[in-house]
């Protein structure tokens, strides 16, 4: 049998987030350069008004990084000492920080079989300090959103998202990002629409909390330009969002490519019965995903790694391994039974642009070898 020729099948090709549109990456710059317009000029309002717009949303404002955002977002939502924020374990340290700094307490619960925060776990977690319910809308997929906001209505709960991986992922074809009083969104270079650096949004449908984000942004600096308040210094660079702003415009097409590189995975791997898909586009009509990730479980999981790695193909384990609650370090103590068992099991395949046909079809054929199955 004549051995298969390894592919170089990177988990992520961050030269392609430049190559990809590298004259018009550079006509911008030269735009921007030329105009002198580095911080909070038009290429920002440009971009945040054009966000809102496609998000359905009143309001985006743009920030240094997603982690920021989160934490403003907490604190422009009023959440502070002696509350509590319940959210799921299976997310960025991120999400947990921004509740800790603002003083509230972090309550991390189980995710359920679609990687997402399980609702009935945000019901049995509700205690009479929870002010608030911060969903991660995870890669690409955005939570069963009816049953985490009949929760906050019955507890009279804030919903707060991490949107930080789901842009123009919808449920019931509205947003994420759009359900709760304020979000947040990423543009991290891996993210489905990324800037060369940090860059992040926030977005909401409320005056005044997108009023208090401006000045948190910003110095303390209101709309008028006068200092009102405390704030801090986390803008995002208008050159950032003159990059960004270009990119938002060919959304449509990234995102109808990578839901095709999501069916070609799920028709591959369909029958390998040694591990777990997540949802096909369109298999579910309440859900329209982006796959942000293409995160599967998998039974020797460790093995199937180091398969892959040796096969050329780059994947990874998000978080680094570890969910929330097993921070001990951070002071978590909660035993989450299906999420402990999950980061043992999954495994995020390469889901990217520059990702073409062949690569996934080699992607494919090394895992059913691994398992035991023909191509």
């Amino acid at each position: 049998m004549i051995a298969q020729q390894v592919r170089d099948v990177p988990f992520f090709k961050y030269p392609n987030v430049f190559v990809s549109w590298e004259s018009e990456f550079i006509e911008t710059f030269r735009d921007v350069g030329r105009r002198g317009a580095f911080i909070m000029q038009r290429d920002l309002s440009d971009f945040e008004q054009h966000l809102a717009r496609f998000l359905g949303a009143k309001w985006a404002l743009g920030v240094g990084n997603a982690t920021d955002g989160l934490h403003f977002a907490v604190r422009a939502a009023g959440i502070g000492p002696s509350d509590e924020v319940i959210l799921c374990s299976h997310t960025m340290v991120a999400t947990a920080a921004a509740v800790h700094f603002a003083g509230a307490t972090p309550i991390p619960v189980d995710c359920g079989p679609d990687h997402l925060i399980d609702p009935s776990a945000v019901e049995g977690a509700v205690t009479s300090r929870t002010r608030a319910i911060m969903p991660t809308q995870l890669n690409g997929r955005t939570c069963n959103m009816d049953a985490l906001q009949a929760i906050a209505s019955k507890h009279g709960l804030l919903i707060i998202e991490d949107a930080a991986q789901a842009l123009g992922s919808r449920f019931k074809g509205r947003c994420a990002g759009t359900f709760g009083v304020v979000s947040a969104i990423s543009f991290y270079p891996a993210k489905v629409v990324g800037c060369f650096g940090d860059g992040g949004a926030v977005v909401t449908n409320d005056d005044e909390i997108r009023e208090r984000i401006y000045q948190m942004r910003d110095h303390g600096r209101s709309t008028s330009g006068e200092i009102v308040s405390w704030g801090l210094n986390s803008r995002l660079d208008n050159l950032q969002a003159a990059f960004l702003d270009f990119q938002l415009a060919k959304y449509q097409g990234v995102m109808c490519r990578r839901r095709q590189l999501a069916s070609l995975y799920s028709e591959r791997l369909k029958d390998v019965a040694e591990i777990v898909l997540p949802p096909a586009p369109d298999s579910d009509p309440d859900h329209f995903d982006i796959y942000q990730n293409y995160e599967i479980e998998a039974e020797r999981r460790d093995e199937l790694k180091a398969h892959l790695m040796d096969r050329g193909i780059g994947t990874l384990i998000q978080w680094g391994g570890q969910a929330v609650h097993q921070l001990k370090a951070l002071g978590f103590t909660q035993s989450l039974s299906y999420t402990d068992r999950l980061f043992t099991r999954m495994l995020m395949l390469p889901m990217n642009m520059s990702l073409d046909n062949d690569d996934l079809h080699y992607v494919c054929d090394v895992i059913c070898a691994f398992f035991g199955y023909s191509k």
